[in-house]
């Protein structure tokens, strides 16, 4: 898949893996390098200036699922990327989680008369999300577990599979294409999984989630960050993090306190989530072991 970096103007690369869970002022300032792969016909990925966002073109528009960080700068040159494949407006913009990163400009949809699409808790962890500026809430919710958006002959799939990296997850499925938007249930590039526990995340729930994954039919899966997978990746993410929790939850089950925890599961497996509340962590192995 052949990747353009584009604008003669773009510094040096994002410092923004995957967003914290609150912060001040994410995003002002110059802009942050956006990059641009076709994934499948029609079906493009842009990293860069926050989470990966994927647009998709339709006869009668087109389809993005994330809006990167906050900044006039960084809405106007995901923009120009977009308009350098299709002139076709942006009708639907699907949030897949609360975090600046990928919410940042939903205002800015919001004016332009996009519709802007999440599952109901994305909302509801608006709320008490610190962060300056506050993304703007979603123009549309569903409540439950799946939601479908039609446009242009395409079908959208909309997944909540459950609380994961934070309570509002959503899983973005093109059927058609057999691709896949994981969001940050899946980050490959420079972080560690993140559990949001202030923003309703679970490290239990989360093996349940990419369960759900991966009954979807796909052959390719675009993560929060990082490069384009193929199921087969997936499904060793999903390996790995199950080898993660068994662990955690046997340094528990041993009696390791909990202000050793993370140094001590990152020495055993090498690989140790982000956990903001290391309490709840623990108190959740514990409830499960």
């Amino acid at each position: 898949m052949k990747t353009l970096l584009i604008g003669a103007a773009i510094l040096a690369a994002s410092a923004f893996a995957q967003a914290p869970p609150a912060g001040r002022g994410a995003g002002r300032g110059a802009p942050q390098p956006q990059t641009i792969q076709q994934v499948k016909p029609g079906l493009y990925m842009i990293a860069g200036a926050g989470g990966n966002s994927t647009f998709r073109v339709t006869s009668e528009g087109i389809i993005l699922v994330d809006g990167k960080l906050p900044g006039e700068a960084n809405y106007n040159a995901l923009m120009a990327l977009i308009k350098g494949v299709s002139d076709q407006p942006i009708k639907y913009l699907i949030v897949t989680h609360h975090h600046a990163d990928h919410t940042g400009n939903n205002q800015r949809f919001l004016d332009a008369g996009v519709q802007v699409v999440a599952h109901e808790n994305l909302n509801k962890n608006l709320v008490t999300y610190v962060q300056d500026p506050k993304p703007a809430s979603a123009s549309i919710t569903y409540p439950g577990a799946e939601y479908t958006l039609k446009l242009g002959g395409v079908t959208v799939e909309l997944h909540h599979f459950g609380r994961a990296h934070t309570s509002g997850d959503t899983v973005v499925y093109f059927p058609d294409l057999k691709t896949v938007c994981l969001s940050d249930t899946v980050t490959t590039g420079k972080t560690d999984p993140l559990i949001d526990y202030a923003g309703g995340g679970s490290a239990t729930d989360w093996t349940n989630v990419l369960a759900g994954v991966l009954k979807l039919d796909f052959d390719a899966a675009i993560p929060g960050n990082g490069d384009v997978l193929t199921k087969a990746d997936v499904q060793a993410y999903k390996t790995r993090f199950d080898t993660m929790i068994a662990k955690a939850r046997e340094l528990v089950r041993k009696g390791v306190p909990k202000d050793q925890l993370l140094a001590q599961l990152k020495t055993d497996n090498e690989w140790a989530p982000r956990v903001p509340n290391v309490d709840a962590f623990y108190a959740e192995l514990s409830a499960s072991k």
